[in-house]
């Protein structure tokens, strides 16, 4: 009976040690349990942030890598367009044929083109292109008329009064040096070619007053002889139409004879000096009112609006009296007045 007694509270005492230490036990686990939990979400949270972290850099890596994309478009955006490649320089046959055409047309448009000075021989021919230096044409054929009734032929004028052939040819202006000319190159003609003008370019040159352009005024439309008059009004246009850069009348004479063949030239020239006279002036250029505009590189220099630019015409162009007291058939205008007649 003792014993029994003895082994119930041991056991009763183990039983209770093994409950504690299960209940121990148990809370071990419990603690294992609930930490690894919390080490387990601790993990998964820092997870998450390195990978939000990580997404962050990547945005942040992806906007950098688009920014200088970005920045590339802004800068091709912005840059201003390349200027367009200038035109090709005309070529010399490119240049020829657009002069051809341009003699082609100006044909069409002035067939009657020609001298605009009265004459009625060489010799008066002679004396007027000297007096029409520095002045018209119309002023000179306004002058002659009265000045070749006194002094018909060389020997005449080569004879006469200084003082009153001056006075005969004051309207042109200049009147002393070209009276100074006139009378000398008559006292030339009767002395050295028996009263004739002659109809050589190296004699004619060779008279008081009497240069190369008329020289080939009076060669071409006295004497047939082809020859290329280079007046103001040639030199001008043909600058303007690029077939010379040259300033120099003899550089410009010779560098338009190789353009055209030798048959052209006196008409070639009636017709530049009928255009400048008309139409290309110098100052203002007609050039809503020409017919050539499609072969002039210099168009827009003058007046582009056509009803302003036809104001600008003259002479038959523009419904006015030409230069000659005495036009020869064909031409379209009406003669011009004598002197005096409008109160000059």
């Amino acid at each position: 009976m003792r014993s029994a007694k003895k082994t119930g509270p041991a056991k009763e005492a183990k039983a209770t040690g093994s409950a504690k230490a299960a209940e121990s036990a148990g809370s071990a686990k419990a603690a294992e349990s609930a930490g690894s939990a919390k080490s387990a979400g601790s993990a998964k949270a820092a997870e998450s942030a390195a990978s939000k972290s990580a997404g962050s850099a990547t945005s942040t890596k992806s906007a950098a890598s688009k920014a200088p994309t970005a920045s590339r478009k802004a800068s091709t955006a912005a840059a201003p367009a390349k200027p367009a490649k200038p035109a090709k320089p005309e070529s010399r046959l490119a240049m020829v044929r657009r002069a051809r055409r341009i003699n082609r047309e100006l044909a069409e448009v002035f067939p009657y083109a020609h001298p605009e000075l009265d004459f009625r021989s060489p010799f008066e021919l002679l004396v007027a292109t000297v007096l029409s230096a520095q002045t018209t044409d119309l002023r000179v054929n306004q002058t002659t008329p009265a000045l070749f009734a006194k002094y018909p032929t060389p020997e005449d004028l080569a004879a006469a009064v200084p003082e009153e052939v001056e006075e005969l040819i004051r309207p042109t202006g200049f009147f002393r040096a070209k009276t100074k000319s006139i009378m000398g190159l008559a006292a030339a003609l009767r002395d050295d070619f028996g009263g004739e003008v002659p109809g050589r370019l190296e004699d004619l040159v060779k008279l008081p007053g009497v240069g190369r352009k008329t020289a080939f005024v009076v060669l071409g439309n006295a004497f047939g002889v082809p020859g290329i008059t280079v007046d103001t009004h040639f030199m001008r246009l043909v600058r303007r139409w690029r077939w010379t850069e040259s300033e120099d009348p003899v550089k410009i004479e010779a560098e338009v004879a190789t353009i055209f063949p030798k048959s052209e030239w006196t008409m070639l020239s009636h017709r530049v000096i009928f255009h400048g006279r008309r139409i290309c002036h110098a100052r203002k250029p007609a050039c809503g009112a020409c017919p050539i505009t499609h072969l002039c590189p210099s168009y827009g220099e003058g007046e582009t609006d056509p009803e302003k630019a036809r104001k600008l015409l003259k002479y038959e162009m523009g419904g006015l009296p030409g230069q000659r007291l005495d036009p020869p058939p064909g031409y379209p205008g009406r003669p011009a007045p004598p002197l005096g007649a409008n109160g000059d």
